[in-house]
């Protein structure tokens, strides 16, 4: 899999350098089915994407909804297994991140992401 740095210039923030990319069809199925946990620094870009569940996760995650330009749309904090984000035909892709992560790198709707 690619990994990815995330980051929100305006704030000087990284999110994360391990970010990685699920653009096809089956990494986009599996996403982080499997996986016990989710490092800091750690995360998933699933893109297209208009929404995602926890069905069969094992551990709670932060959501971030992302709009065609990478801005925020809406957060999701500690979305328990068993559960699903609303869908929204404005969000183009979704970001899954470690618990946590959208209060410790204070992410807001309207902050512009940037991945390089």
């Amino acid at each position: 899999m690619q990994y990815l740095t995330l980051t929100i210039p305006e704030k000087a923030v990284t999110i994360g350098s391990r970010i990685g990319l699920a653009d096809t069809f089956f990494s986009r199925l599996f996403g982080l089915l499997g996986k016990s946990s989710l490092e800091d620094g750690a995360g998933l870009l699933i893109r297209p994407s208009s929404g995602v569940h926890t069905f069969w996760m094992r551990f709670a995650i932060d959501v971030v909804a992302l709009d065609k330009e990478l801005r925020v749309l809406k957060t999701w904090h500690r979305l328990s297994p068993w559960r699903v984000t609303s869908v929204s035909l404005k969000t183009h892709s979704v970001l899954e991140l470690a618990p946590g992560q959208i209060r410790r790198h204070n992410i807001e709707p309207g902050d512009q992401l940037l991945l390089s």
